[in-house]
């Protein structure tokens, strides 16, 4: 199972033949999953909206728009997920169960996300380690739910239109040149 959340973005073509539209689905909660916990840091995100794009580039069945406004309605919600869990569980469950965190570092954390909140989330849209982290750690700093959200939003459009439409650009070029030379 981990060998095939690992390496989805070589099966989509596959997936889409086997699956049809429920494919919008599949990639619904791959990202959602991968924004909307620390756990599934390992999935493809960046890679994967690479090979959809690509993949809408090449296929009548599944639609570069639609595909895009719903992935980027799962990274919305799996970060604000992730910030809740980060909110509800972070501090209080840290501070109970663990040996190294102390309340210093706690406020340290605080003070870093309302200092520097909005760029993490932002950038940390384009870091795949990061991106699963981030949100879970502002919600553990108390980082503003407006600011949290402004960023979220602004970061997930721009993740996804980027990383969607440098796959569809690359999927023409390469179906561009196969017509070529066929």
């Amino acid at each position: 199972m981990i060998d095939f959340l690992l390496h989805l973005e070589q099966l989509l073509p596959s997936l889409l033949e086997q699956y049809g539209v429920w494919i919008y689905a599949i990639l619904f909660l791959v990202i959602f999953a991968e924004n909307g916990s620390v756990f599934m840091f390992f999935l493809p995100g960046d890679s994967l909206l690479i090979a959809i794009g690509a993949l809408c580039s090449t296929t009548e069945l599944i639609h570069l728009h639609y595909m895009g406004l719903l992935l980027f309605i799962a990274s919305v919600l799996g970060y604000i997920l992730n910030f809740y869990t980060g909110r509800w569980l972070g501090i209080k469950y840290f501070s109970e169960h663990s040996r190294w965190l102390k309340p210093e570092y706690i406020a340290k954390t605080n003070a870093y996300f309302e200092k520097h909140g909005g760029k993490t989330i932002l950038i940390a849209r384009f870091i795949p380690f990061v991106r699963s982290f981030a949100p879970f750690a502002a919600g553990s700093g108390y980082m503003s739910y407006s600011s949290f959200m402004f960023y979220n939003i602004i970061g997930a459009w721009i993740w996804i239109a980027l990383l969607l439409g440098m796959g569809y650009g690359m999927g023409n070029i390469f179906s561009a040149v196969l017509d070529f030379f066929a």
